[in-house]
């Protein structure tokens, strides 16, 4: 009886300047001596396919092989979905960031960790100030940075905007300090809470019920069509599956940016999405001992480029680069 094996055209992970080699594999380096290669090995014996999903690592001049068997005979729909299912058990997340960048994040760590108490409540206002201004300024909303800061230290309303950006504002202040507080988990519990805060008193009266919830209704962004209302749930069980499994073994940046672009891309809710994403991405980096990061509204059509990226072309490396762009140039610690 003779074996034949081949390799999956299909691979869902792209890190780090794939390279595409015969027979339809992909490269991916990790610094000058690390090649990281994942694909799936096609066994067929008697008739029938056994598909595997395949790891290999050659490090300096040693080479390294993971399996994870997939199943037999599979349909097209159903190898990608456990090729994606394998790629996370194989941790392909953790060769994203390169050894300089790890001892860089390490350092901003360690000198988080020793910013004066004193000045404490000054960086907390002062971040929350420009991550409200910024975050609510990418969904278009209106308020100055100065107005913002006013609004949310002072109680001084600024004139001539509309009730609903005010109340966006005082939202997300008010989920902010919620997950700031917050001493547990992430849970679908935890999720809705932070999305019923950041949305009160802004949807129309007819998506009230939404408040809270995942959605019930489908949604639209752009071109791209997220999940079926009723996938929803599912989805979103499984990416708190994931984070669950790999909360402490994937790097924390990597873990929160991976969290994020997965959860903008099921789109959970009527509204809100990318307010509570961007909450939801801090909660992580702030329960790992980790700066939180602001992106800045000037920056969100690169900040969507990156996202895209991630969701629709497998490839979170851009991603985690963006960030990191924003820690180097960022002298504010929160």
């Amino acid at each position: 009886m003779s074996t034949n094996t081949s390799t999956s055209k299909k691979d869902y992970y792209t890190l780090v300047d794939p390279i595409i080699r015969p027979p339809n594999s992909k490269i991916y380096k990790y610094g000058r001596r690390i090649k990281i290669m994942v694909y799936t090995e096609i066994k067929e014996k008697n008739g029938r396919k056994y598909y595997y999903r395949v790891k290999s690592i050659k490090k300096n001049k040693k080479v390294g092989k993971e399996r994870i068997y997939l199943g037999v005979n599979l349909s097209e729909e159903e190898l990608k979905k456990l090729e994606k299912e394998a790629d996370e058990k194989l941790n392909i997340l953790s060769a994203i960031l390169t050894k300089e960048e790890i001892k860089f994040l390490e350092k901003i760590k360690q000198d988080f960790s020793k910013e004066p108490k004193e000045n404490y409540e000054n960086r907390y206002e002062a971040f929350c100030s420009l991550f409200t201004y910024d975050s609510t300024g990418i969904e278009g909303n209106t308020l100055t940075l100065s107005e913002t800061s006013f609004l949310l230290f002072e109680g001084i309303t600024p004139r001539d905007k509309s009730l609903r950006e005010i109340h966006e504002t005082l939202n997300h202040k008010k989920a902010f300090d919620y997950l700031v507080n917050y001493k547990g988990e992430i849970t679908k519990e935890f999720i809705l809470k932070i999305h019923e805060l950041v949305v009160m008193n802004t949807l129309r009266q007819d998506l009230i019920s939404q408040i809270g919830k995942y959605r019930t209704v489908q949604v639209f962004v752009g071109r791209s069509i997220p999940p079926k209302p009723q996938d929803v749930p599912d989805k979103m069980a499984g990416l708190l599956r994931w984070y669950s499994v790999n909360k402490n073994k994937v790097h924390p940046l990597v873990l929160a940016s991976y969290f994020h672009t997965e959860f903008e891309k099921i789109h959970p809710f009527v509204d809100g999405n990318g307010r509570t994403g961007r909450l939801l991405m801090n909660f992580i980096l702030h329960e790992h001992k980790y700066p939180m990061i602001n992106i800045p509204k000037k920056r969100k059509f690169k900040y969507y480029q990156v996202l895209q990226e991630a969701q629709y072309k497998m490839n979170l490396r851009p991603f985690v680069v963006f960030l990191l762009s924003i820690l180097k140039k960022d002298k504010l610690r929160y």
